[in-house]
């Protein structure tokens, strides 16, 4: 699976802070805790995080006070969780630089989405977590395939043009950038940032099956392997 996205959850409560970090992982995406913002501190000086999840309510120092540590160009965005939900808690964290704002408790599920809308948002990371997009002329080469990014096109082995849908051509272009890798079906919706269209994880399946017939139309031989109860995994070697 691919961890390139690194979450920092700062809550005072362990149950709390295992639930989300379990939650996530199982979701891809790689976690650290910790108990109050001294905490944090020490991490973000260690490691490079992508968002951090931050409570507002602590013993020692409240979110709010570590938040205004968070405003430099570079610092990861911020989705702030309070058990305090009011409106004007709400627009208080946000005008303070928070990216989101959610109501303790929360959904694990409503986190998730939050968390990949903010990525997006931010600079493409739900879209591709290694945070990068292929310039507009690059080609990648797979199997005798050639994929333009820029222009996106696809064409077969034999030089024929295979036209995709926009939806194809994202979910081709996540399985590209993240070759034999087992991806996950939400990792999938991340990737092809199809995640605001298709409310079911169940849907990738369905789009696998299609981009599945037109490489077999070229002749592809097995690309895209189904590994099972875990996702899928794109075979070839890319270049």
């Amino acid at each position: 699976m691919d961890l390139a996205t690194r979450i920092l959850i700062v809550d005072d409560d362990p149950g709390i802070r295992n639930l989300m970090s379990s939650f996530l992982d199982k979701h891809g995406y790689h976690t650290d805790t910790a108990c109050d913002p001294i905490e944090m501190r020490a991490l973000l000086a260690q490691h490079r995080f992508d968002l951090i999840v931050l409570d507002v309510m602590m013993p020692r120092e409240d979110g709010l006070t570590a938040l205004r540590d968070l405003q430099r160009d570079d610092a990861p965005p911020v989705i702030m969780l309070s058990a305090v939900g009011t409106d004007v808690d709400r627009i208080v964290g946000l005008e303070m630089g928070a990216d989101d704002y959610l109501a303790k408790p929360c959904n694990p599920r409503e986190l998730l989405a939050r968390i990949r809308t903010v990525l997006r948002r931010r600079g493409g990371k739900a879209a591709g977590q290694d945070g990068s997009e292929p310039a507009s002329a690059e080609e990648r080469r797979f199997s005798g395939w050639r994929m333009h990014m820029g222009v996106r096109t696809l064409h077969n082995p034999a030089g024929e043009h295979v036209p995709l849908s926009d939806s194809e051509f994202r979910l081709l272009r996540a399985f590209v950038e993240h070759p034999r890798r087992v991806l996950t079906r939400d990792q999938l919706l991340d990737y092809s940032g199809g995640a605001d269209n298709e409310v079911y994880d169940r849907a990738i399946d369905v789009q696998v099956s299609r981009l599945r017939r037109k490489l077999g139309a070229g002749g592809g031989q097995d690309l895209i392997r189904t590994v099972r109860n875990e996702g899928y995994m794109f075979f070839p070697v890319v270049e």
